[in-house]
């Protein structure tokens, strides 16, 4: 059975949605949640239908979304930390969190440690976009801000391996982010990147921002400095736009009647694409085990879905694959 340790007072509303998240889960799959955090709050909210179900570690300390990522190593007693190192003892096959993101990652990096051939991890997202399958993954979206070439060669071939294992895509193609799409495009960094991808097997060349959405590409590879811009900009994107078309619905009696049709046709099905709930956390590629950093606002949902994408990360062997495809490539 798969063991999903969960950071059950990460994310900023507490352990309620957490742990909501996790008997939803528990309702459509089978696995054994490890709650790691204060067993008082935790048996506060835990309905005792579940009880034999979980595990709890005890936890006394919680890191604060304000904190430094640099302290956790030393907090020992935290959730978070205790929760990782479950998955670096081989207690639990996966980590989940929406609490301090900084410090989810140094800790699984440093404590969980890297694939042998793996320099530094990549933290990887689902963007939605036009393709048959309705999304685009970009890496690294902040993880790693200063990169070398040999880093987004890395993360192009855990890209590669994720979107195949994990997504279901039999070749994924693979794009390097730069200012267009020639070769002769982009910084120092992407020119360089570039002659190393050409050997990655569903390397397509130089992509820009715009083919992220429109389904030209399955696997986006930039810096984290880069990526996480983008990400941020992104959703801004679509606040604005959601926020744009409810202000002018308001305005117009015809456009009320127009957007009560279309409620359950097209807004549904389009909130629910661009919502992050749906995808439930963001993997972090590269370490020696699964880590799925969940965002801090995360409901009950998008609680459950990371616990869903841990499970199958765990179940498809991508990171025997990862270290396969690299050691073939022998770079």
């Amino acid at each position: 059975m798969i063991r999903i340790a969960i950071d059950a007072m990460g994310g900023d509303f507490g352990p309620e949605p957490i742990i909501e998240g996790v008997t939803q889960a528990l309702d459509e799959k089978t696995f054994l949640p490890i709650l790691v955090g204060d067993r008082e709050q935790i048996l506060q909210h835990l309905p005792q239908y579940y009880l034999e179900q979980v595990e709890i570690v005890e936890s006394t300390d919680v890191i604060a979304m304000s904190e430094s990522a640099t302290k956790a190593l030393k907090r020992k007693e935290s959730s978070i930390y205790k929760a990782v190192e479950l998955v670096r003892e081989k207690h639990a096959d996966a980590v989940v969190s929406a609490g301090h993101s900084g410090a989810t990652m140094a800790l699984a990096t440093l404590r969980i440690g890297r694939l042998p051939h793996i320099s530094k991890p990549a933290l990887a997202t689902l963007m939605p976009s036009l393709s048959r399958n309705g999304k685009t993954l970009l890496l690294d979206v902040g993880a790693v801000t200063d990169c070398t070439a040999k880093n987004l060669y890395e993360f192009a071939i855990m890209g590669e391996v994720y979107a195949q294992k994990v997504l279901g895509l039999r070749n994924p193609s693979v794009g390097l982010l730069s200012n267009g799409e020639e070769e002769s495009k982009g910084n120092a960094l992407t020119k360089e990147a570039f002659k190393l991808l050409q050997d990655v097997p569903g390397f397509k060349g130089n992509v820009e921002g715009s083919d992220i959405f429109d389904g030209s590409v399955d696997v986006v590879v930039c810096d984290g400095y880069t990526g996480n811009i983008v990400l941020k900009a992104s959703e801004g994107v679509v606040k604005t736009i959601f926020t744009l078309m409810k202000d002018q619905i308001r305005k117009s009696i015809p456009a009320k009647f127009g957007a009560l049709l279309m409620r359950k046709k097209v807004f549904t099905k389009l909130k629910k694409k661009v919502d992050y709930a749906e995808y439930g956390g963001a993997p972090l590629l590269g370490v020696n085990g699964c880590a799925i950093i969940s965002h801090g606002k995360s409901n009950s949902k998008a609680i459950k879905n990371a616990i869903f994408q841990a499970i199958t990360y765990s179940d498809s062997n991508v990171n025997s694959a990862i270290e396969k495809l690299l050691t073939e490539q022998n770079k």
